[in-house]
């Protein structure tokens, strides 16, 4: 039996210039996802953001709009917690692995490669001097919000802990934003940003997880496509901060990839 998809990426025959503009043709003829809604209770999402996919035999191509009346972006060094503010994000499940990417209006990234510490074995496939655990920039995680009682160790997920390796830098990665308003400047009202990535299929190896690369017609990939937004409210900042995704998980927890969306790859 075939997984129902949550969303269908088209196949193109053109390469993309990644510069963040999505109102070039192959944007406008994409297949455009609906509002992403609240990441845990489903309902419409307080900005509108919605995703595009399409890709090619070399690349895989990700666009996001984002509504935006304050559009800020603090946060400029290379792998600095963009989170911490408001961002897009998109994971990529590989069975025992999964990526992180993070992007800000600034255009700046961060990046994360997850290993399952179940499949980090002697002689596995991820046993190779990049995933060196014993390296200042490896880090055991447990999950979101998992640092109470039984789960403090562990986490909540099943798979338990996972190796996360904040140095990983994926090969080929490209990505761009354009504003619609005037960045850190409250004094107008802002329409939003958008984000545009592309990313080499020939970086995607490891999480292939025996799919094909480029992927075939009709293969599913699981991937998070979501948004989080820092909120201020008389001077203080709510926590957690809201989260909005393209389907719903039913908890405040990026790190299922269970629960992410199913793509499908047509061609």
């Amino acid at each position: 039996m075939r997984m129902q998809s949550d969303y269908t990426a088209k196949k193109i025959s053109t390469t993309i210039t990644v510069d963040g503009n999505i109102k070039k043709d192959v944007w406008l003829n994409a297949n455009w996802s609906p509002r992403f809604v609240d990441m845990v209770t489903g309902q419409s999402g307080m900005y509108n953001t919605q995703t595009a996919i399409v890709w090619n035999d070399t690349h895989l191509y990700i666009a996001f709009t984002a509504e935006e009346p304050f559009v800020e972006a603090t946060q400029t060094e290379r792998d600095s917690i963009v989170f911490l503010e408001n961002d897009l994000e998109i994971f990529i499940d590989g069975g025992d692995c999964y990526y992180e990417l993070e992007i800000n209006a600034a255009n700046t990234i961060y990046e994360v490669f997850f290993i399952w510490k179940d499949a980090y074995t002697k002689g596995s496939k991820f046993d190779i001097p990049h995933f060196d655990v014993h390296q200042a920039q490896a880090y055991t995680f447990g999950g979101d919000y998992d640092r109470m009682g039984s789960s403090f160790w562990k986490g909540t997920h099943p798979r338990g802990i996972r190796w996360a390796f904040t140095n990983f830098d994926l090969p080929g990665l490209q990505t761009a934003v354009q504003i619609e308003g005037t960045l850190n400047d409250n004094s107008d009202i802002d329409k939003g940003w958008s984000a545009e990535i592309a990313i080499p299929w020939s970086s995607l190896g490891l999480l292939a997880n025996g799919r094909n690369i480029p992927p075939a017609n009709g293969d599913i990939w699981h991937i998070f496509l979501g948004r989080f937004q820092k909120l201020m409210v008389a001077g203080k900042e709510i926590q957690p901060h809201p989260a909005m995704a393209l389907n719903s998980h039913g908890i405040y927890d990026t790190h299922l990839p269970e629960k992410w969306s199913r793509i499908t790859f047509t061609s």
